[in-house]
């Protein structure tokens, strides 16, 4: 009882600093032109902007639902584009429906006559962070740091869920674990003490320059990612490394006519350590992502598939969400770097699946491992 007293006044342990100025920010789009390709946020966040949308599209961001429109993170609005989201009245409307798409070259005309001022950029930038967390000696290993922060879409129940489910194993396995929601633990001398980054159904563009290009050469150099659910279901992404590198797959959609179905997961290499004593296959109730890319086509290591014969893979508006062959989840290799990804994990109740547990546990040990030969240099 009293290691893991140690271990919980570590977790707690995230005193911030001073922040800097928020003029010196360098958050990704900063200083972007508005057009159709600008997060439907920073949209949102200019009165002129908002006006020059209203002009082609009347009534369009006020008849948002209030999840979609919000000014303040978590919002859909952080992961969509203005295109995104115009499209989405043609896409999703009823079967047999016709709706024409907007005029995109009228949008970006409009957009283009409001001007990018130093108040747009400082709205744009306070949804990232610059003050440094401040982490207190963790005994045990690996050292992994647990990222919470979420600009997007959050799905308060399942990063609940999880949160707990890895705090549960970092006591059961003597990891030393620390927690954090800001995207400033992403500095060079932060990041270097840890062996792996679980981001927890993160949503949303959360990382300023300097801390992506602080996160990439982490894990090109020999760092260990563990991500869950959400942190690879953005319709958008502002980040093409993120999600074509390190990912390695867009996400496409999911089922809504039900949004949860059971249906098979399969064991597809057996051999992978997370993949350790688990059944050939298995039912699970969830919300089953589809992708726009086949993974194992840009040399993931397919660690499950999913059995599209037991459940129903169409969107809404029967969109087909088919793939074929259905990766649900993979690892690869990120330079020297290892990536693990599972697309399970919606419903909070998954992270008490003792399946789904021991596959997480185990890649948590498997990413954090620099001493194995899954990922060389080369």
């Amino acid at each position: 009882m009293k290691r893991l007293a140690i271990l919980t006044v570590a977790l707690a342990a995230l005193i911030a600093l001073p922040a800097q100025a928020k003029a010196l920010v360098d958050c990704p789009l900063r200083d972007a032109p508005y057009s159709s390709a600008s997060p439907l946020m920073d949209i949102i966040l200019n009165p002129a902007a908002s006006a020059a949308m209203d002009k082609v599209m009347p009534g369009m961001l006020k008849g948002m639902p209030p999840t979609f429109a919000s000014k303040t993170p978590p919002s859909f609005a952080a992961i969509l584009t203005v295109r995104e989201a115009a499209g989405m009245g043609a896409r999703y409307a009823p079967a047999g429906t016709k709706v024409a798409m907007p005029d995109m070259a009228r949008i970006d005309a409009e957009l283009a006559k409001v001007p990018v001022t130093d108040a747009d950029r400082e709205a744009r930038c306070a949804r990232y962070d610059t003050a440094l967390p401040r982490i207190g000696l963790l005994s045990g290993h690996p050292r992994v740091l647990l990222f919470e922060k979420i600009n997007g879409f959050k799905d308060t129940p399942s990063v609940n869920a999880a949160h707990a489910a890895f705090v549960a194993m970092a006591q059961r396995k003597g990891w030393a674990l620390a927690i954090t929601d800001q995207g400033s633990a992403f500095s060079p001398m932060i990041l270097r003490r840890f062996d792996a980054v679980i981001w927890n159904n993160i949503s949303g563009d959360v990382l300023t320059l300097s801390q992506r290009r602080t996160f990439q050469s982490w894990m090109e150099n020999g760092g260990g990612f563990i991500g869950v659910h959400g942190t690879a279901g953005d319709p958008v992404y502002f980040w093409d490394w993120y999600v074509d590198t390190l990912i390695g797959a867009r996400f496409k959609g999911h089922p809504l006519n039900p949004q949860f179905q059971t249906a098979k997961v399969v064991l597809g290499d057996s051999t992978h350590p997370a993949a350790k004593g688990l059944p050939a296959s298995w039912d699970v109730n969830d919300e089953w992502y589809s992708f726009k890319n086949d993974p194992r086509a840009n040399g993931s290591r397919i660690i499950a598939t999913l059995d599209e014969s037991t459940y129903k893979p169409e969107g809404m508006a029967g969109q087909n969400l088919r793939m074929g062959d259905h990766p649900i989840v993979w690892s690869r290799c990120v330079g020297r770097g290892r990536m693990f990804y599972s697309a399970i994990g919606h419903r909070p109740e998954r992270y008490s699946d003792a399946n789904y547990v021991k596959m997480l546990e185990q890649a948590v040990d498997w990413a954090a491992d620099r001493t194995g030969s899954d990922c060389p240099a080369k």
